[in-house]
């Protein structure tokens, strides 16, 4: 990151944020879709069944229902999350909506989206409240840090 103009580094935070914005929202249309099926199959099961048959399944169809209905949940909390990241939001401290390049790979701290590719490099948007999160928060350029065995240094933050 060292090398790129200040618009390329905004352009690239931009474009992880959507990628997260689109992570998010494919989340959400999955567990909007299972709710809409679990619904139906107990519609279904309502009109075919009678007895202990249908009071079980009934209520496996709830529970898969609720199951759905938390994932929906905890989907609509990552557009939050995102939403609470100031745009064009530079620092000189790793925090929510920072690019933080270490010796070790680039991290965009924003919600935990897996890993993201992006202009031949890859990147591992990660939440503040992750392990790697907690250990980033507040360290700056030069700073180093332990996870899981393994050293990390940061070279940049944007």
């Amino acid at each position: 990151m060292h090398s790129m103009t200040a618009e390329k580094i905004e352009q690239l935070k931009k474009e992880l944020y959507q990628l997260c914005i689109n992570h998010a929202k494919e989340r959400i249309e999955t567990a909007q879709q299972a709710i809409a099926a679990s619904q139906e199959a107990a519609e279904e099961e309502t009109k075919s069944s009678a007895g202990d048959k249908y009071e079980t399944g009934r209520e496996m169809m709830q529970q898969e229902t609720d199951r759905n209905r938390a994932q929906l949940n905890e989907a609509n909390k990552l557009i939050v999350a995102l939403n609470s990241i100031k745009a064009g939001c530079t620092s000189t401290v790793a925090e929510p909506g920072s690019l933080v390049e270490t010796d070790n790979g680039y991290f965009y701290m924003a919600i935990s989206a897996g890993t993201l590719k992006l202009d031949g490099k890859t990147f591992y948007a990660i939440s503040p409240s992750s392990p790697i999160g907690q250990k980033l928060k507040g360290l700056k350029p030069g700073d180093e840090f332990a996870l899981n065995g393994k050293t990390y240094r940061i070279k940049a933050i944007c």
